[in-house]
Parts: C-alpha cells; structure tokens; sequence
C-alpha cells in the first residue's frame, strides 16, 4: 500500500496544503519518511491524516466559487468500530462546509472494506448541504452493498464505473458538468 499515491495530475490546478482555506493549510509531506499505517501496512505519506486509525483522505481539488470539491479515500471505512464518518466529517467535510462547499465528489476506489453503523452522520451531512449533493464514486462492489444495506442512497448518490464517468479523463471543471448532467 505504501506506492499508492493520491492521484496529482490536477496538483498543477489545486494544492491543499498551499490552500488558505483547508484544513491541510501549510503542511509538509515527506517523500522519503513513511509514518501512517493502516493496520500493519504503511501508506504512501502524500495522504492526510484525518485521525482515523484505518482511512486517510486526500483533497483533490477544492473551488469555492462553484462550491465544489473532490476528496479521495484510502483504507477501510469502519462506522462500526472506529466511527470514522465522525472523524471524515468533523475533521475533513465540516471544515469545507464552512468555506461553501456543498457538492462532493468522493473518490472510494481506494476503500477497500467498509463496516456500517447507522447513517445520522450522513443525514447530517445532506441536510447541511441543503442544494449541494454528495457522490461516491467507484466504490467496489462489496463496498457499496455493503452501503446501501444500511440505505445510505438516500443521502448519497452511487456512480459506479459503468457509469461512464471516468473521473481521471477529466479536469476539474468538465467532472463537475459532467456530475451535474449524470445527477
């Protein structure tokens, strides 16, 4: 796991750490150190600590003029034990709530389990948002069951591969129409 980088063809659009506005603002990255794990496994140091012991994210690409956002996730999503939707929202989603965000793409390609607990963080989440929306993208099959079996679509949109987004082929801009037409 430690080679898997967060995806940085758009770093020449947005890069979070040298963003006023996220909560990543002036941090470091060390190309060499390799500190965060999940479980025994290192993970590739360019991802963001969110103080999940099992999932890590990564700030792709932040407007706040069209309130959009595209996050990228890494690891195993536990609600169940670790409450990481608290960790993701507190620490992560509110932050950019704060600074107009209210559409997310949420980039799951990368969470390679997820274990359900109730869904009132995600409600929470929807209802702050009011006009905005908030996709996963890609989730693996398993995954997304695994989402739906505690009727997260009814807070969270689900674009699966077969979609025929292919979020990579586009910049910023072209994915955010795109969402918009497929929503």
């Amino acid at each position: 796991m430690h080679n898997i980088e967060p995806f940085y063809h758009w770093r020449h659009l947005y890069v979070a750490e040298e963003d006023e506005r996220s909560p990543f603002f002036g941090k470091t990255y060390s190309e060499f150190e390799f500190s965060n794990t999940i479980y025994n496994y290192y993970i590739h140091p360019q991802w963001d600590d969110i103080d999940s012991d099992t999932l890590y994210a990564k700030i792709l690409f932040a407007d706040y003029d069209d309130g959009f956002a595209v996050i990228e996730l890494i690891g195993e999503w536990n609600d169940a034990i670790n409450n990481d939707i608290l960790f993701l929202k507190q620490n992560l989603i509110d932050h950019l709530i704060e600074q107009g965000i209210i559409k997310f793409a949420i980039i799951t390609e990368q969470v390679l389990n997820f274990h359900a607990s109730d869904d009132s963080y995600y409600e929470e989440w929807k209802d702050e948002i009011k006009d905005g929306w908030i996709i996963f993208m890609h989730p693996l099959e398993h995954v997304q069951r695994e989402m739906e079996s505690i009727y997260l679509y009814r807070q969270v949109y689900f674009l699966g591969e077969d979609e025929g987004i292919i979020w990579r082929k586009h910049s910023p801009t072209t994915l955010l129409q795109a969402l918009e037409d497929w929503i």
